[in-house]
């Protein structure tokens, strides 16, 4: 059944701003809308903040799940070598889709998502964030639907090209084949850190799952010993059947303390770290766009190497393209500087930034 709610007020208080700068924001208030294939979750955000680039102090949107993987689908896009925080994952089961206890996780994990972002010294400026944290229902609901070119299909950009034209001319020309890892140490040591680092905590997870599940079927077990014991007490005489009641009754109590105990479990233990196997995963992720862009960086660097190559001749034979080619050899040099300063000025700086930045928020929640 669907509940009522107003834009005022909340059932969760938003983070306390100081003095200083702040960004905080609450997700609230899980509401089911719709019926069958049609039914989704939408939840009440709440931003709090004195940053001028927003439209108030106060604002309250209602989003839903897409809405929350809109954002962090832009995000991932434009800002390359910065960890994108990690969104929980879609349920495929339909019948766990809309119990509480679901809805109840993923309220909990969006909105420690979305406070990683407000938290970041650079996503916290992001104008997609303003957008999802200020626009109305109707705006991101087209916004949703626009989402093509570069965020879905990822058309080729100009260094693409340069691999698809150049790349198998420089390797017949150079004669050097292209390398794709970075032979830095301390990047390749923190890298293995974050393989070996997802391998332990999905382990981890994997116990915690068991772990609440046994309480569980206990739990459910010792819930149905103590009816068909407290059944049996019914059929026998007095004394003998009070005492098969008494057992009865004990056993369903424990049986609710079990399950109880599970739930806490889930939410304190199972659930934590899951969340933790995501965000290293967001940070593998980041790693990816590092190699890609590595891989890039080279092909470039072979392409800047033919157009010296080419700019060479034409000065030795005094050809009239001699200006147009330097202007190209300039423009691309520009180019790959830019692309250098982005990804390959920090080796690995920046995957250390992104678990520190992890584990700083994880202290403050």
């Amino acid at each position: 059944m669907e509940q009522q709610r107003s834009l005022s007020g909340s059932s969760q208080s938003p983070r306390s701003p100081s003095s200083q700068p702040y960004l905080s924001v609450s997700v609230t208030d899980p509401v089911k809308l719709g019926n069958g294939v049609q039914a989704y979750i939408s939840y009440r955000v709440i931003t709090k903040t004195n940053f001028p680039e927003y439209q108030g102090p106060e604002k309250i949107v209602i989003r839903r799940y897409s809405d929350f993987v809109w954002l962090r689908d832009r995000l991932f896009e434009k800002y390359k070598g910065i960890f994108i925080p990690p969104i929980p994952e879609k349920s495929a089961v339909e019948k766990f889709r809309f119990s509480a206890e679901f809805i109840e996780m993923r309220r909990q994990a969006l909105d420690v998502f979305v406070n990683r972002i407000a938290s970041h010294s650079e996503l916290q400026h992001s104008e997609d964030l303003r957008t999802f944290l200020q626009a109305d229902e109707e705006t991101m609901e087209r916004l949703r639907s626009q989402e093509t070119g570069i965020f879905k299909k990822k058309p080729a950009d100009l260094m693409q090209m340069f691999k698809d034209v150049q790349t198998k001319v420089s390797d017949v020309v150079l004669g050097k084949e292209k390398p794709v890892e970075e032979s830095n140490p301390e990047y390749e040591k923190l890298k293995h850190y974050v393989f070996e680092l997802e391998n332990h905590l999905a382990e981890a997870q994997k116990h915690a799952y068991r772990l609440v599940k046994r309480h569980r079927e206990l739990g459910q077990s010792l819930s149905d010993f103590g009816k068909a014991i407290k059944l049996l007490g019914a059929c026998e005489g007095q004394a003998l059947g009070k005492a098969f009641s008494e057992l009865g009754a004990k056993s369903e109590t424990l049986s609710v303390k079990l399950q109880k105990e599970a739930h806490q479990l889930l939410m304190n233990f199972e659930e934590p770290l899951k969340d933790y196997v995501r965000a290293v995963q967001s940070i593998k992720a980041t790693i990816g766009e590092r190699a890609n862009a590595f891989r890039q960086q080279c092909e470039l660097a072979e392409t800047m190497k033919l157009k010296e190559i080419n700019l060479d001749k034409l000065m030795l034979t005094r050809s009239d393209r001699v200006r147009e080619a330097e202007h190209e050899y300039k423009e691309a040099s520009h180019f790959i500087q830019a692309f250098t300063n982005i990804f390959l000025l920090r080796p690995y700086a920046f995957a250390s930034a992104n678990i520190s930045f992890v584990i700083a928020v994880e202290g403050r929640e």
